[in-house]
């Protein structure tokens, strides 16, 4: 029998089975951060105030880039990696973690710093008002400073799971939100460090869980290993990295740039609490993304080693589990938001002004929620098998190419009823643009 740590056994055994294994543990790992990032902003709507979940919502854009850069090296490490084993390139795949993880620290240090140096500026054009901006600024400063530690541990566990080890990586997630769940009502409510507290118990915990990360990949007996030949950057392979991460860095920086235009719609229509509300809502939805986000995850090195290996028979299985698997979590998801809003808002706050303004949000941005598991899913599946230019033409497509234009249009004939409404209807339109690119490159009959 094979180890069940042989990446090889991506080639053999039965689909279903490796999407249930490679799936699991990502999904565990992110549902446990997206829980954490619930159960944080419940933290500080109850410890802090309503107006404290304004200036975490106002945080988005910034925090959007902050995955961009990661997920540029990433990613794309994760991808190649998983590629070049299924060409038994395990030379190949261990130059790939090496120029990973100085890029990672490469780019943790470009955006940290110069994102620092213009802090309140880049927040007051993000949509912070004077109440807000104190507890946007506490908390990103933290998060900045701490950043070549959060970059380092989630880029490299990505290819952690990508080369074979799937459960070592839901550990370090695990690892990782559970030190954050310890510390943050420490600090939050004992030490009394506020939102800055909430955002300090973020980067230790990953500190401790970029640890046992970088222990995995420095042990003598992992198939894929730090070896000092490789730590040097090659022109080559930066390139190869950057062209598959480029699609979720593009697809990051395009949702900064609409949570930006959100939030600042948001204002000119409504106020502070409807800020609020966003941040309520893009929570409660992130949950049930990050389970989806998690299903790609564990599909991506399945798909990755069967498409280098030529099994296309099984690349399209996995396409085809992948995509039933997210509609069924987003359909629960779409269930639950609308038909149970209040209890998810009565979670964060009971504040007479915010309360009423997410419960109305919440049901109408899960309107189209069903669709979103498939699109996501297919937009994965390109970039898994290296077709960066569909991967990011998907990518931008809701954000720039349907979400935009309906939050420029919707406001002017709804208010900031159009801004919710727009939401589901570009759900729903780049859904339909995703299956259309799906059968018009012959998939399932034709993957090269």
């Amino acid at each position: 029998m094979a180890n069940s740590n042989d990446p090889h056994i991506l080639g053999t055994q039965p689909i279903g089975k490796l999407l249930v294994s490679y799936s699991l543990p990502a999904i565990i790992g992110m549902t446990l951060t997206s829980l954490y990032n619930i159960i944080d902003s419940i933290f500080i709507g109850n410890g802090v105030g309503a107006l404290a979940i304004s200036g975490m919502a106002i945080t988005f854009p910034l925090m959007n880039l902050l995955i961009a850069f990661c997920t540029l090296v990433g990613v794309g490490g994760a991808t190649i990696s998983s590629i070049r084993l299924g060409q038994k390139d395990k030379r190949g795949a261990e130059d790939i973690l090496g120029n990973a993880a100085i890029l990672l620290v490469i780019n943790a240090c470009f955006y940290g710093g110069i994102t620092l140096l213009f802090l309140d500026d880049i927040l007051r054009l993000f949509g912070a008002s004077d109440d807000t901006l104190p507890y946007a600024r506490d908390f990103m400063q933290v998060i900045l400073a701490g950043s070549p530690i959060s970059y380092s541990m989630i880029g490299l566990n990505n290819i952690m799971r990508a080369t074979g080890y799937p459960k070592k990586a839901m550990l370090s997630s695990v690892l990782t939100v559970v030190c954050n769940l310890i510390l943050a009502p420490i600090f939050i409510f004992v030490l009394e460090w506020g939102i800055r507290g909430a955002a300090l118990a973020t980067i230790v915990s990953q500190a401790i869980g970029l640890v046992w990360v970088l222990c995995h990949f420095f042990n003598p007996r992992t198939y894929i290993r730090f070896h000092r030949p490789s730590l040097h950057l090659r022109k080559r392979l930066i390139k190869n990295i950057f062209s598959i991460g480029i699609s979720p860095f593009f697809m990051n920086v395009c949702a900064c740039l609409v949570t930006i235009f959100i939030n600042n719609r948001l204002l000119a229509y409504g106020n502070d609490y409807s800020v609020g509300a966003f941040g309520i809502v893009n929570r409660m939805q992130m949950l049930f993304v990050m389970v989806v986000l998690g299903i790609a995850q564990g599909m991506q090195p399945i798909v990755g080693y069967n498409y280098g290996a030529s099994k296309h028979d099984r690349v399209q299985r996995a396409l085809t589990y992948g995509i039933l698997a997210g509609v069924a979590v987003t359909t629960t998801g779409c269930i639950l938001g609308s038909g149970f809003p209040g209890i998810f808002v009565a979670l964060f706050t009971d504040d007479p002004m915010l309360v009423p303004q997410s419960q109305f949000a919440l049901r109408i941005a899960v309107m189209m929620f069903p669709f979103v598991g498939a699109q996501i899913i297919t937009c994965q599946f390109f970039q898994s098998i290296g077709r960066a230019k569909a991967a990011l033409f998907l990518s931008l497509s809701r954000q720039l190419v349907f979400l935009l234009p309906g939050l420029i249009i919707l406001p002017l004939f709804f208010g900031v009823e159009g801004i919710w409404y727009s939401m589901p209807v570009s759900d729903l339109l780049a859904t339909i643009l995703a299956v259309w690119l799906l059968f018009k490159a012959h998939l399932g009959t034709k993957l090269q």
